[in-house]
């Protein structure tokens, strides 16, 4: 493989043949008519800013491709973490499903569901309308669409299937090149990343070069490497309000009382 991102993909598209063969669309429809509506995720999101504090979408993910394992054997607990956000200020939750790479799964995300009124996103790499319909089945209120992962035509179609699911969608990029395919969408969520997903490596300058690309209608969502005070501090006084943190607050005893402690920092840094 070229780099670490056609490796995950070459791997997603095999596991989405073999999910298709496991559970027909109709099975995930017919599972879909028995939920509630979703939450939605953008509304929670202005809701924050309205009252002029940053919207936080707190991770769940036992491990990663550039961390490896976040936490001891036996000490992964997606509902005591999706509690501790809520008690502590999470906007949204962000749920890792993908298994082979970010040790994660659908149960993950039932789970933190149950226990909390946050919205979730399904944080995997999307290659296929059929896994859109599965997040929706699982309890997912939004998905995440990389830019990388498909063609942007295709996404542009995903996002009328996300939409007629009631699903909001958040568009990540990492390029100049990438973010100017984003908003060729309709969502208002405009993920930057400032991790290169061909290589891991992790520059914050990422999200501050990018961000004035998407313009004052968007709601730009900065993500990776939001790990200190200082961090959110670059980025709120650029106008960023929106992080998507997860490794930082995963290695903590208590996730959500480092969200807040993290958080509660940022004008003293």
């Amino acid at each position: 493989m070229a780099n670490i991102l056609d490796e995950i993909l070459a791997t997603k598209r095999r596991e989405v043949t073999e999910a298709k063969r496991r559970v027909p669309l109709a099975k995930l429809h017919d599972d879909i008519a028995q939920l509630g509506a979703t939450r939605d995720f953008v509304a929670a999101i202005r809701a924050k800013h309205r009252a002029n504090m940053p919207a936080v979408i707190a991770e769940i993910k036992k491990q990663s491709p550039s961390a490896g394992q976040f936490r001891a054997a036996g000490d992964f607990s997606p509902a005591r973490f999706a509690a501790s956000y809520e008690a502590n200020g999470a906007a949204c939750l962000s749920v890792l499903t993908d298994r082979e790479y970010f040790g994660g799964s659908a149960d993950d995300l039932r789970a933190a569901r149950a226990v909390c009124t946050l919205p979730i996103i399904r944080k995997d790499f999307i290659v296929d309308p059929y896994q859109i319909v599965e997040a929706r089945a699982m309890g997912a209120d939004a998905v995440l669409f990389i830019v990388d992962a498909a063609p942007i035509d295709a996404f542009r179609e995903w996002e009328e299937l996300a939409a007629s699911l009631g699903l909001a969608v958040l568009i990540e990029s990492h390029s100049q090149a990438q973010i100017r395919q984003a908003l060729t969408l309709a969502t208002p969520l405009i993920g930057i990343n400032n991790r290169d997903l061909t290589r891991f490596a992790t520059d914050l300058d990422t999200t501050l070069r990018l961000a004035p690309i998407a313009g004052d209608d968007r709601i730009v969502v900065t993500e990776s490497g939001i790990e200190t005070p200082e961090a959110i501090l670059r980025m709120t006084e650029n106008g960023i309000m929106t992080f998507l943190v997860g490794g930082a607050l995963m290695k903590a005893a208590d996730p959500g009382a480092a969200l807040a402690a993290l958080f509660a920092r940022r004008h003293s840094a």
